[in-house]
């Protein structure tokens, strides 16, 4: 599966630079719908008309009339697909937990993956939660989704059983949410983004692949580790 790069960080707004303002806020999709890493499957789901009067007004901010005489369209005909489709992204934020509180479930579920405490990772993940791994063919992942809690708990069992000794997991901000980061002999060989519901987490996104893994190059291994 296809995964988005895992950003160290956050700069600006999406299409904006930092400190530029828009007409409306509420007619555009805002940074914290946007970064996350369920955005891409976002714009996958939906349809084409949706997917472009969303990317051509939201992101690269021409106006509907501009889109319109790109697409053949009316004025209005573009902004209905695009108002649908900013709904589309804006539910995925509806049900989730805050930024600031996702901190302590992913702290827990390092906590508990290093201890191979399947019954308390059970607790933390939601009975639907999915793993997505993109190793690009270039790193090791698992070729399909993982789904389900109990699934994904005895996966991550396995995984630490022939990961080397010397690995170290360490929490980092990964797109704007709490996150964690793999470092093998001073590389980062993997980033774990989370979107986490009602406290419990829901997806997982494992990007392995190392092209993807450029921006965390030179990112310190200090701070909380694998303990």
């Amino acid at each position: 599966d296809w995964i988005p790069e895992p950003l160290p960080e956050r700069t600006g707004s999406v299409g904006v630079p930092a400190g530029t303002a828009t007409a409306d806020p509420a007619d555009r999709v805002t940074l914290d719908e946007s970064a996350g890493m369920a955005f891409p499957g976002a714009l996958e789901s939906m349809t084409p008309a949706q997917r472009g009067a969303l990317i051509l007004h939201d992101v690269f901010h021409y106006s509907f009339t501009e889109i319109a005489e790109i697409t053949e369209r009316t004025p209005p005909a573009c902004r209905q697909p695009a108002s649908s489709a900013r709904r589309r992204v804006r539910a995925l934020r509806t049900l989730e937990v805050p930024a600031a509180q996702q901190a302590d479930p992913v702290r827990n579920f390092r906590r508990a993956w290093e201890a191979q405490d399947i019954a308390t990772l059970i607790g933390l993940l939601g009975p639907d939660a999915t793993l997505t791994a993109d190793g690009g063919g270039l790193a090791k992942a698992a070729l399909h989704p993982v789904e389900g809690g109990v699934r994904i708990a005895h996966h991550l069992a396995a995984l630490s059983g022939r990961t080397p000794a010397d690995l170290v997991i360490l929490e980092r901000t990964v797109k704007g949410r709490p996150g964690l980061m793999a470092r093998w002999e001073g590389a980062t060989v993997a980033v774990y983004a989370f979107d986490v519901v009602d406290d419990r987490i829901k997806s997982i996104w494992a990007v392995r692949n190392p092209e993807k893994l450029r921006p965390w190059t030179g990112i310190g291994g200090e701070g909380a580790g694998a303990g």
